[in-house]
């Protein structure tokens, strides 16, 4: 694990958080005057001028600072150029943006900063609260300017979970110290300050949603991976995680492992491929018949499919889609969001053994 002294990334943790601040000044004076909203994908995502605006502030400030780092923002256009960069900045300008526009006080500006594919430095701003989460690997986490570290807690763990997976199913399921609440980057900055122990997600997240939030985590003496157990690696070139995650302090992960397996909690898995341990779960001929396609997308729990899909990617139409219709629809909605438009296909029918 890449550590760091609280010297060596002084001005990047300084750029930072003024940036931070700056952005989150800009946040306010939008809610102020009233705000636009557009969806991407769908009403699930949705974005705003403020969080172009937000974007360009925090993008151009760490050009001008870091003009040797790669740059990687949700709102702005992609290049490969950030694969041939060590270090990567990876911004989200508002975490929570359906908080955001709704009045909701959850949501934050989220920077973070991945040095050879780990995160080592997060800063995480909430304007609405004025909460100032800073921290990099082996130095420690502030909130606004002081030392935090996590609470010694157990065994009733406060669970941060999201509020849309909670409203939609998470709320009919008998796991105890679960807390909704919006933006996932936000939930990372509270576990490594104390103020929760531990997350989960049923979908996929991108890397600007958690890369601060899990350099904080570190910071603090927690992590995260993917819930299949392996490692989240920053600057890929796709830099979407293709399954759901787990984060939190070493106690609280051991035992949340635990109490996901015992539930049953589903979690998908997107671009499924013969590397992948859910692999495992498709019937030997699927596994013959799909180990070169690309768009196999798959939800499943203890050991089962849920649902699944199979689409052709340059036309985004689905070829197959099998399994039980609440979970195919839930899967549905994170393929789209993760490749926008899909293209109706088969009516569904039960996973094949």
């Amino acid at each position: 694990m890449t550590t760091f002294s609280s010297d060596l990334l002084a001005p990047e943790q300084k750029a930072a958080e003024r940036l931070a601040r700056e952005a989150g000044a800009l946040l306010l004076s939008h809610l102020r005057v009233g705000l636009t909203v557009e969806h991407k994908t769908s009403a699930d995502d949705p974005v705003t001028a403020a969080d172009r605006e937000a974007s360009a502030l925090i993008t151009r400030g760490l050009a001008q600072a870091f003009p040797d780092d790669g740059l990687l923002s949700e709102e702005e256009a992609d290049s490969p150029e950030r694969l041939t960069r060590s270090r990567v900045w990876i911004i989200d300008p508002i975490d929570g943006t359906k908080e955001f526009s709704t009045g909701s006080p959850d949501y934050c500006v989220s920077i973070g900063l991945a040095v050879d594919g780990e995160a080592v430095l997060g800063v995480v701003y909430a304007p609405a609260t004025d909460e100032l989460f800073a921290g990099v690997v082996g130095a420690g986490v502030t909130l606004n300017g002081q030392p935090v570290s996590p609470a010694a807690a157990g065994p009733e763990w406060r669970v941060a979970v999201s509020d849309t997976e909670h409203s939609r199913e998470l709320h009919a399921v008998p796991l105890p110290g679960m807390v909704p609440s919006g933006s996932i980057a936000l939930k990372l900055a509270r576990i490594a300050a104390g103020q929760a122990d531990v997350t989960f997600t049923m979908s996929p997240r991108s890397e600007w949603d958690i890369a601060a939030g899990h350099a904080l985590l570190r910071a603090a003496g927690g992590d995260l991976r993917r819930r299949d157990g392996r490692p989240v690696r920053y600057n890929q070139p796709r830099p979407h995680i293709e399954q759901g995650l787990i984060g939190g302090q070493p106690g609280a992960l051991a035992w949340l492992d635990g109490a996901l397996s015992a539930h049953r909690l589903p979690t998908a898995h997107l671009g499924l491929t013969p590397a992948d341990p859910a692999w495992s779960l498709l019937g030997a001929a699927d596994q013959e018949a799909l180990a070169e396609h690309p768009g196999v997308f798959m939800r499943h729990a203890g050991g089962e499919v849920l649902a699944l899909l199979v689409m052709d990617l340059p036309t985004r139409r689905v070829e197959r889609a099998e399994g039980d219709a609440f979970h195919l629809e839930r899967l549905t909605r994170d393929v789209t969001r993760a490749l926008g438009t899909v293209q109706p296909g088969p009516e569904a029918s039960p996973p094949r053994d």
